[in-house]
């Protein structure tokens, strides 16, 4: 089984650092196939944390290759930075390689990212403010700019005063900004790919290769399945796709290469930035749930919005991504309730109800959620689970039809329960 792919089933956030970083113990290779420096993993072992936001989290074991995949849209600055801090705490950053294929991330992308997001005001989508988007753009464009660009002064230069070309007029308001320098610009990045360099590497032939030795090649996606761009929440999305489908794509490989997908989805649901949330707790259950769940971005530092479990939304991921198993993080957060809310079917504004995620828009927006309530069981996981917490896992595989393969009971690298281990059967 070479090609496993992880990804989010809900709005991000939901611990898939943990799982890769579980899973690429076994593996050869560890892929990151989209999204950029919008998106954080944390790892915590022996008692250390690691936050990661462009490296994939495999970069923890030493000798193992760790893939950027051309899907990414990379800031040089940010990748040379967390490259440095790895490297300052001791750890082989050597495997790392950058496919020259993928995007840069370029001063004028955070400008326009940010001016963007002012201008909606209250109508804003969220984003982070890291010029992910607008790269997208210029990416589907083809005004974007390369990191094998980086080793060509010349062609560099060419591409930066061309991307620029049709962005004067929004980018007025920065006019004086020393950062848009088309000279100061150049030398910059050109600084930027003398350091990458070494990193640099046709990453599509080098999964294919280990794939063909019959390897195993994880597929690490950011962010998660309602915030993809054509299946998730539009508007409120990322400006990529984190479905499985495009770990193809996003590392060059081909779709007979991925034989597991693994769906990665908290005990309960949370959700960063502007768009609809059906289960949202705007009260102190969910301040209490959050405070619980250390629930402030990897990234940005910003709280997260925080609800019950959404089935009807998990069901849609399950769906998307063709999933064949589960990891369920965090359930530790509900030890600390009698009764837990569970959605099941949503009530849309003609009165009628589904279980079925809407596909229209307005619907999503104006769905309230209908719940069962299930018995919470009030004590740590420590030891195992309790019978009511093991009750919660397999309510979730019935409404699923699919299996709960690992369960997070805590934050650190070792709290986790499969379902052979003694733990899970705690009477």
């Amino acid at each position: 089984m070479p090609g496993k792919v992880i990804i989010g089933t809900q709005w991000g956030d939901e611990g898939k650092g943990k799982v890769v970083d579980l899973l690429a113990e076994r593996a050869h290779v560890v892929v990151r196939f989209q999204g950029g420096n919008n998106a954080g993993h944390t790892i915590v072992r022996d008692g250390e944390t690691f936050k990661f936001h462009l490296i994939p989290s495999g970069i923890l074991y030493r000798g193992k290759t760790c893939v950027i995949g051309n899907g990414v849209v990379v800031d040089p600055s940010v990748l040379i930075e967390e490259l440095e801090g790895l490297r300052r705490r001791r750890v082989d950053v050597g495997g790392l390689r950058l496919s020259a294929n993928a995007h840069l991330i370029m001063p004028y992308h955070v400008m326009l990212d940010t001016a963007g997001e002012a201008k909606l005001g209250k109508l804003e989508i969220g984003t982070t403010k890291r010029g992910i988007g607008p790269c997208y753009a210029d990416k589907s464009a083809r005004l974007g700019i390369r990191v094998q660009d980086l080793l060509d002064a010349k062609i560099l230069r060419k591409k930066i005063f061309a991307a620029l070309e049709p962005k004067k007029q929004m980018l007025r308001p920065f006019a004086r900004d020393p950062k848009l320098d088309l000279h100061a610009m150049t030398e910059e990045y050109l600084s930027y790919g003398h350091r990458l360099e070494p990193h640099i590497a046709d990453t599509s032939r080098l999964c294919w290769e280990a794939l063909d030795a019959g390897r195993t090649v994880l597929f690490e996606g950011a962010q998660a399945t309602l915030l993809d761009l054509d299946h998730g929440t539009y508007p409120f999305v990322t400006s990529s796709n984190p479905v499985a489908g495009a770990a193809c794509v996003g590392a060059g490989v081909g779709p007979t290469d991925i034989d597991e997908v693994w769906g990665v989805c908290k005990a309960y649901t949370t959700r960063v930035g502007s768009g609809p949330f059906p289960t949202e707790l705007e009260d102190e259950v969910g301040a209490h749930m959050r405070d619980r769940g250390h629930e402030f971005g990897t990234t940005t530092g910003r709280e997260r919005r925080c609800g019950w479990l959404d089935l009807v939304a998990l069901r849609f991921a399950v769906r998307v991504n063709g999933m064949t198993s589960l990891a369920l993080t965090k359930l530790d957060v509900l030890s600390d309730f009698a009764e837990i809310p569970v959605c099941t079917r949503y009530r849309l504004p003609d009165g009628s109800e589904t279980d079925e995620f809407p596909a229209h828009q307005s619907d999503f927006h104006h769905a309230r959620p209908v719940y069962e309530t299930l018995p919470g069981w009030r004590e740590p996981l420590d030891d195992g689970l309790p019978a009511a917490a093991r009750g919660y896992v397999e309510f979730v595989e019935s409404a699923l039809e699919l299996e709960v393969s690992m369960i997070g009971t805590g934050a650190d690298r070792e709290s986790v329960i499969t379902r052979d281990q003694p733990a899970y059967s705690r009477s």
